[in-house]
């Protein structure tokens, strides 16, 4: 297993799981009323990038969906 597999950034979350990318980030900052939604150890910012583990994504928003 590659662990470089495991982590991708907002973009690529959002369109692996069909979110818009403004829901992935508003779940790794927060915003007005709502926490984060991803834990420390699921996701993280490097500069102006969000790094989110796949794990995250799915605990957060369910499996990546099958699109075919």
């Amino acid at each position: 297993m590659n662990v470089l597999d495991e982590v991708m950034t907002v973009a690529e979350a959002a369109e692996r799981w069909g979110k818009a990318s403004i829901t992935v980030r508003q779940a790794c900052t927060g915003y007005k009323k709502a926490t984060p939604r991803f834990r420390e150890d699921e996701a993280r910012q490097s500069g102006a990038t969000w790094l989110i583990t796949v794990a995250g994504m799915t605990r957060v928003f369910g499996p990546e969906p099958d699109y075919q």
